[in-house]
């Protein structure tokens, strides 16, 4: 089953679930916000009904549904909306990186814990777009680079030996056509660092987050004397500050050089962390 927090129609989703159906090895299911939830981390709907709508993707069995990420994947692994349980929860593939701190902000990687949380097996997966560098089409390619990886968990779900007390966030780097191979990492704490801007109602909107170190901008520029704005309703936009960024083998350094990371997250120790790397080193051996 596949999710996101970019949406449904949503290029990153419809390239993965393409991927996947293209290989006729896989049974799609897609549960999906209808429209975009970025960063809008584990929150759940509590005090109303959801709907859901199906939605035409080729190959799959889709629904577009009016929650966050954690509510579609709660949904669709539910047996409320499909006949039974998936295998496997896919989210992504999100239009940036999900490392270090950003991954406690991602909606994306909350669609994978959701599944987690429940016991079943699952994978946030990200592609670190770069404006100006970046196409549609590397989301296709950042796909393709999942294959392996996706069909060595899901033999090791076949074989009852992979590792029930994690998921795993993959993050796929800018130039995915030319990897450097797949890399098992720790969590690092970078992040970019925010602040707030007094902006007026026509800037109000903001910019996109687009990975961990980057936001682009919308075209409409902020104004730095906020003219027109009442002031019983002062409007404030987050502006990037500046960033950490940490040193060594971690998500988003590993993830800059060049490889594509991968880094088991849950109730990690790094006691629990020396636990399951064996098992997933020898995993990622055979992609």
């Amino acid at each position: 089953m596949v999710t996101n927090d970019d949406g449904i129609d949503a290029p990153g989703l419809q390239a993965l679930v393409r991927v996947l159906v293209s290989t006729n090895r896989y049974r799609v299911w897609v549960c999906a916000p209808d429209s975009e939830k970025s960063a809008v981390s584990h929150s759940i709907t509590w005090r109303h009904a959801l709907s859901a709508k199906q939605t035409e993707i080729s190959g799959a069995t889709a629904f577009a549904v009016s929650g966050t990420p954690a509510d579609c994947t709660s949904l669709g692994i539910s047996k409320a909306l499909f006949s039974s349980v998936p295998d496997l929860v896919l989210s992504g593939i999100n239009m940036g990186s999900n490392c270090g701190y950003h991954i406690v902000y991602s909606g994306t990687v909350a669609g994978a814990r959701e599944a987690f949380f429940y016991g079943l097996p699952s994978v946030s997966i990200s592609y670190d777009w770069v404006g100006g560098t970046s196409s549609i089409n590397d989301f296709t390619l950042a796909a393709e680079a999942c294959l392996p990886i996706i069909s060595a968990i899901l033999v090791e779900i076949k074989n009852k030996t992979y590792p029930q007390k994690c998921f795993l966030n993959v993050d796929l780097p800018t130039n995915v056509l030319n990897h450097k191979g797949y890399k098992l990492t720790k969590q690092g704490n970078s992040i970019i660092k925010m602040g707030w801007k007094q902006v007026s109602s026509d800037a109000a909107q903001g910019g996109h987050m687009l990975s961990t170190m980057t936001m682009e901008p919308n075209s409409v520029a902020s104004n730095p004397d906020a003219k027109g704005v009442s002031q019983e309703h002062l409007l404030f936009r987050r502006e990037v500050k500046g960033g950490q960024v940490e040193d060594g083998e971690t998500d988003y350094c590993s993830l800059k050089e060049g490889y594509i990371t991968v880094t088991p997250l849950g109730a990690l120790t790094d006691f629990f962390f020396s636990l399951v790397i064996t098992s997933l080193i020898s995993m990622l051996r055979h992609c």
